[in-house]
């Protein structure tokens, strides 16, 4: 699998979190991460390169406008989770993924500041 950082995610997180649009959530990113439903519900109303803005990493050797080459949610399309974040981190280090791990964390700290 080719899966690389997804630098626009990266930056279009870094904006919502300045904007204050976040979840400091502790609990269990499987309780906020968005079901199949909700992806198609905004992938209806949405195209692929929007999707892909929530996601930290992408897998090159998918097809562009298809939901598995998009890697490591880190939102529910509206916010951007602390647990989701978490989550993405952990997932990329057991995978070996540093550089969306490293971001995964980047992300975090910038998030835990502006929850303050």
């Amino acid at each position: 699998m080719s899966v690389k950082l997804n630098s626009a995610a990266v930056k279009y997180a870094k904006q919502l979190i300045k904007d204050g649009k976040i979840k400091n959530d502790s609990g269990h990113w499987s309780q906020h991460n968005p079901d199949t439903d909700a992806e198609n519900q905004f992938l209806d109303k949405h195209d692929y390169q929007e999707y892909a803005k929530w996601h930290l990493g992408e897998d090159t050797s998918m097809g562009e406008d298809t939901k598995g080459r998009y890697k490591f949610p880190f939102g529910d399309f509206k916010t951007v989770h602390r647990d989701g974040l978490l989550a993405a981190k952990e997932r990329a280090a057991q995978q070996g993924y540093h550089d969306i791990e490293k971001a995964a964390d980047e992300l975090d700290k910038e998030l835990e500041k502006h929850a303050k």
